[in-house]
């Protein structure tokens, strides 16, 4: 709206309403066209931004020389005293004005993710500041010979000639600023979904080479309707200004408080310097709040409105989910009760490998104990599949796969912690994550079996210079020296009455006389995972519904039960992550009491 109000002046009969309906138009055609990602047009962002600075310092600069030099002595500092002390409440008021000064160059470069620290301080420090600087210092000399032109200034100050250039460069440098600002917005928003503080929705990347160029369908209608409705209703810019400013000093104060944060318990900074920050950068920001604080009125209250519904949202969602996770955590199974069970788990064993999607790091999900409920026969591999993002940019695919073994061995059980960056595209066919998964898995078995094939060794050569009293770890009191010597692989009933043949034969065997690949417990364990792997891959997921338990507080059954579960129902599946085909998924219902 600020760049096409400058047709007001230009072309005769253009008013208000149509100022209106243009923008509405050019918001339209920019929400449009994101999902074809930015980096076909990329390639203009640089020129075009370089070409608006440039017209801007050089305008500065002109009327800065042709009107009135002497607005530089606005360096002074005295100055601001002297402007306080004869505007008293309305300097003050004035402030929230001056903000907007910096933001509109703030916004070209909202998503910031995409370049290094380097570009970001050479880009604002030689061109950016010193081009605005120059811009405001011109519109104020030109100010001083035309004072009524204080509500057009920057048209107004632009020479006859450049009009229509700076006019397109105007709009096109706003529609790159709205771009980084849609863009910033989807990186804010799967960043939140990776924390597990926003409901799960559908993120398209639409670029191989960078993986930061992302897309979301429903944030970007969204963002569409409301943009559109707010310049319907208030076809002013000076309301929008002043949403706009309580917004940006509010992410100041946030961007400063996590600052210091970082400085004191990360880069764990001089204690004088870290309270100096906040102290110089911090107390400027409050004195800008308060006076942006003023036009709530005026405007805004809009972003007040927009965060606290998104507050809400994410809180919901975020307290919800931990309910979910304590209550899996609570109702787990416990390995004594698959023991009982045998290696058969109650009930019949067929080819195959099931992939069991759930939460938790440890222990085995209480959904497991539905599908052995349920189903008539349970897969010869079980696999509980955990899916968890670090905060690290990638992670290296021979590191994506964390494996561990679940029970016994002839359980043929695994738990499986697979981890993704923030940056990491999760994108790939079932088919190779299944070929990742399995190579992984066998890798895991292969070093399984090494490092027992070692521990034996080792434990066979101390044999005859340890004594049966310091074997017994209650005489000796070294039962925490043995507990480190067993790895976390090993199962402690690894010579109770269940252990398999194979195993009994293996353990029979010295490793220094066997080779590696001639262990026929690996063998075994290989070739019954191959046979399963021939079986085919089957996803088996539970459909959960979180209840609040009767004895709750109205509000958390409110909470729980109607929205937490609307956001669960209206959000996007875990299955549509995985893009596997519905024939191989199995699904069971159950209910968390939280």
């Amino acid at each position: 709206m600020s760049a096409v109000s400058g047709l007001q002046g230009e072309i005769r009969g253009f008013g208000e309403s149509a100022l209106v309906i243009v923008s509405i138009i050019i918001l339209v055609a920019l929400f449009s066209i994101q999902r074809f990602g930015t980096g076909k047009v990329g390639f203009m962002f640089a020129p075009v931004l370089a070409l608006w600075f440039f017209s801007l310092g050089s305008i500065g600069l002109y009327n800065l020389v042709k009107y009135d030099i002497s607005v530089v002595r606005a360096f002074n500092p005295i100055y601001i005293y002297l402007f306080f002390k004869k505007n008293g409440k309305d300097a003050w008021s004035a402030l929230g004005g001056c903000v907007l000064c910096i933001t509109g160059a703030e916004a070209m470069f909202a998503d910031l993710g995409h370049f290094s620290v380097k570009a970001i301080q050479i880009a604002f420090t030689l061109v950016v500041f010193p081009c605005l600087l120059l811009a405001y210092m011109g519109q104020a000399a030109y100010l001083m010979k035309y004072p009524d032109s204080a509500n057009r200034i920057f048209y107004d100050s632009v020479p006859d000639s450049l009009f229509w250039p700076v006019f397109v460069l105007a709009a096109l440098a706003a529609m790159i600023a709205s771009q980084a600002m849609i863009s910033a917005t989807f990186s804010c928003i799967k960043q939140a979904m990776a924390l597990g503080c926003f409901p799960r929705l559908k993120i398209i990347h639409t670029s191989r080479k960078r993986m930061g160029q992302i897309y979301i369908p429903v944030i970007n209608w969204f963002l569409m309707i409301m943009c559109v409705v707010v310049v319907s209703i208030f076809q002013s810019t000076t309301d929008i200004a002043n949403a706009y400013g309580i917004a940006e000093v509010g992410v100041m104060l946030v961007s400063s408080t996590l600052v210091t944060i970082v400085m004191l318990l990360i880069w764990q900074t001089n204690l004088l310097l870290v309270l100096c920050f906040p102290l110089v950068f911090g107390s400027v920001e409050l004195l800008y709040m308060s006076a942006v604080l003023s036009k709530i009125a005026e405007g805004g209250w809009l972003p007040l409105a927009f965060a606290s519904v998104f507050l809400c949202v994410m809180y919901i969602w975020n307290y919800g989910s931990v309910l979910k996770y304590r209550s899996e955590v609570r109702e787990k199974i416990s390995m004594d009760f698959l023991l009982d069970l045998g290696s058969t788990l109650g009930t019949v064993r067929v080819p195959g490998i099931g992939l069991l999607y759930n939460e938790l790091v440890q222990g085995i999900p209480s959904i497991f104990g539905q599908f052995l409920l349920s189903l008539p026969a349970i897969h010869s591999t079980i696999v509980f599949v955990c899916i968890k993002y670090v905060p690290v940019p990638m992670v290296p695919l021979e590191e994506r796969f964390l494996f561990r073994r679940v029970g016994p061995k002839d359980y043929h059980m695994f738990r499986c912690v697979t981890r993704y960056g923030y940056k990491d595209v999760r994108k790939e066919d079932h088919h190779v994550f299944e070929q990742l998964l399995v190579a992984s898995l066998e890798k895991f078995l292969r070093k399984e079996a090494q490092d027992l094939a070692l521990e034996r060794n080792l434990l066979e050569s101390g044999l005859d210079s340890v004594s049966v009293a310091s074997r017994d770890p209650e005489a000796s009191g070294t039962y925490g020296t043995e507990e480190l010597k067993i790895p976390l692989m090993h199962d402690r009933r690894f010579d109770e009455s269940g252990t398999s043949a194979s195993e009994e034969t293996t353990s029979a065997l010295p490793s220094s006389v066997m080779a590696l690949d001639e262990d026929p417990s690996l063998e075994y364990e290989l070739s019954a995972l191959r046979e399963a792997i021939d079986s085919g891959f089957t996803y088996l997921l539970a459909h959960g519904d979180v209840r609040a338990k009767k004895k709750s507080f109205f509000l958390k059954k409110l909470v729980i039960n109607y929205f937490y579960a609307f956001l669960r129902r209206n959000c996007r599946a875990g299955t549509a992550n995985m893009s596997v085909p519905h024939m191989n998924i199995l699904q069971v219902g159950m209910t968390y009491m939280v």
